[in-house]
């Protein structure tokens, strides 16, 4: 599927304005641009963006509820109260419990933590778990990554005597559960200046707030959890800007420099140890082993990781979860398979609709997300699968890039028994009967709110260059530019005019991909590029003809020294040649 490429020149005034930001950025262009497509629009701005700093988090208690939260907490622990941890069995919810249990019991020692079994119990509070409090004389309850809607169960437990301090960043509905406190940044009118927090980091303010009303002056303690956040901040996919920005800046610097002993044994076992480690690795390398936990196990024994205390158990530990992990590949690969044997076998699953909607009763529920996201990739249209389990079809939703899922399944909530989520990612039940209507309406609301082009790949284009542009300066700045991820993708570049050298070859074991060396008329210069699964473009450009290529700038380190190469994104005839 080709890629719509866009680029809009700045315009007169934001030319101004990336006048004012060049000294900041040691005068290099086009660093500026740059800025300017991230919002960074001042010149204190790009100092704070380029240098992010843990001085510039916000003030917790700028969050509604901070202070009811705190004080009942202050409560628990002054009255010697048992207390849990309690949070959803993804990445972001166990880092959160690890995280919030972890820096507690420097203070406190009657405390637990307690992690709902998919299968048995399900997303968010479960009836079983409070249960459970109520018979272990647990008097307060931290919720963290769930609770914004468990209305009853919160309920119930206030039956019991058993209060909740919930800590979530899912969207809240009008009515909210009768909880003590709600730390919620998406709660409707909340004046908190970074909406898009994860659960962890949630919890981290909650933490913060804590830290702040007891004058613990020791920062360090807390900060030191930061490569929680950070792994929460890219399994989860939340905007890295803003407060993000700064927590997964120095939680990336933790985890490359003293991670926490349950991170280690993980990154020891994804082969990254003396590697630079990056958001790219956690979402593909180590958020997965965490997530394997509660997808094919259960997520208490990941938070067991995320606490040991001992070298040897946590690594112990992590290669049950690794296990876990090559389990949960395996079933990926055969669900994915069934799935796309589906929709080949019955074409009106997709002809002619802007979504797609598959349900096999038999499908492991912990890998349905997955499918999820790998059709939504293959089809570039907003996809649902769903499977049975516990009397009910249970289902994840994947979107695609500028489209609201949550909006659309929040138009067939007459239908489901639960749901909640984000913009691009949905979880939801129902009853099985009612999934023929489901798809109906679903189908109707994207076809009617999706917009044609987020029907198909978008390229993001941030700035024009020449060859002459790429320095050892330019990519000295693009370093400072880390992390990337949602809000800060790794800048696109565009060149135009662009031809081989006569050296570029196919390699590949299928020889499916171009290794080039490319040059243009700005310098002399040949630089490196990598071209991956575009061969059929091989014969026109090793004929010199000369194309435009959309790319990101990528340094090789090989026998101890760098050298710079491109990382093609998309590759078109030039416009010279189209005429």
């Amino acid at each position: 599927m080709s890629n719509n490429w866009n680029y809009q020149p700045l315009s007169r005034q934001e030319q101004e304005q990336a006048e004012s930001l060049l000294p900041v950025c040691g005068g290099i262009n086009p660093v500026p641009e740059l800025l300017l497509r991230r919002g960074v629009t001042t010149p204190d701005e790009a100092a704070g963006f380029l240098s992010p700093s843990l001085d510039d988090l916000h003030d917790p208690f700028l969050m509604p509820d901070m202070d009811k939260a705190v004080n009942r907490l202050n409560r628990a622990m002054g009255a010697k109260e048992k207390i849990m941890i309690y949070g959803d069995y993804d990445v972001d919810g166990t880092t959160a419990v690890a995280l919030v249990y972890k820096y507690l019991q420097n203070y406190y020692s009657n405390i637990e933590y307690y992690i709902p079994t998919r299968y048995e119990e399900g997303y968010g509070i479960s009836r079983k778990s409070i249960e459970y409090a109520a018979e272990n004389d647990i008097k307060l309850v931290v919720v963290l990554d769930c609770g914004i809607k468990a209305i009853e169960e919160i309920a119930y437990a206030k039956q019991l005597g058993i209060d909740f301090i919930i800590c979530d960043h899912h969207v809240p509905d009008d009515e909210l559960p009768p909880a003590v406190a709600i730390l919620n940044p998406k709660m409707p009118g909340s004046p908190y200046p970074c909406p898009h927090l994860s659960g962890c980091g949630v919890g981290f303010k909650f933490m913060q707030g804590f830290a702040k009303s007891n004058g613990l002056g020791n920062h360090n303690e807390l900060n030191s959890l930061l490569d929680l956040v950070a792994v929460s901040i890219a399994a989860d996919i939340v905007p890295i800007i803003g407060e993000n920005r700064i927590m997964a800046y120095h939680g990336l610097r933790r985890l490359n420099s003293n991670p926490n002993l349950g991170l280690r044994s993980i990154i020891r076992l994804c082969k990254l140890t003396n590697k630079d480690i990056t958001i790219s690795d956690v979402i593909f390398k180590i958020g997965p082993r965490i997530n394997a936990s509660g997808r094919m196990q259960s997520g208490m024994e990941a938070v067991g990781l995320l606490v040991s205390r001992d070298l040897h158990d946590a690594y112990q530990r992590g290669i049950e979860i690794d296990q876990y992990n090559k389990d949960r590949k395996e079933l990926d690969k055969k669900i994915t398979e069934e799935a796309n044997e589906l929709i080949e076998n019955n074409v009106n699953i997709v002809h002619g609709k802007r979504s797609i909607v598959i349900y096999n009763k038999n499908w492991h529920k912990g890998i349905i997300g997955i499918v999820a996201s790998r059709l939504t990739e293959l089809y570039y249209k907003p996809s649902v699968v769903l499977t049975y389990a516990n009397g009910m079809a249970t289902g994840s939703s994947r979107s695609v890039q500028g489209f609201d899922i949550y909006s659309a399944v929040n138009s067939t909530r007459h239908l489901l028994e639960n749901f909640g989520g984000h913009t691009y990612a949905v979880g939801l039940s129902l009853k099985e009967e009612n999934i023929p209507e489901f798809s109906r309406l679903f189908e109707e609301y994207v076809a009617k709110n999706i917009q044609p082009n987020q029907l198909c790949p978008q390229l993001d284009i941030d700035a024009d260059i020449s060859f002459a542009d790429i320095t050892p300066d330019l990519v000295a700045q693009l370093k400072k530019f880390n992390p990337f991820g949602p809000g800060n993708q790794k800048p696109v570049f565009r060149t135009r005019n662009v031809f081989d050298f006569g050296t570029s070859k196919l390699v590949g074991k299928n020889f499916e991909h171009i290794k080039l060396e490319l040059e243009d008329d700005s310098t002399s210069r040949v630089i490196s590029a990598i071209a991956f699964n575009m061969a059929p473009y091989f014969e026109y450009i090793h004929a010199h003809k000369p194309v435009d290529i959309c790319y990101t700038i990528e340094q090789n380190k090989h026998n101890h020294s760098e050298s710079v190469q491109l990382m093609i994104k998309d590759i078109r005839l030039s416009k010279s040649e189209i005429d």
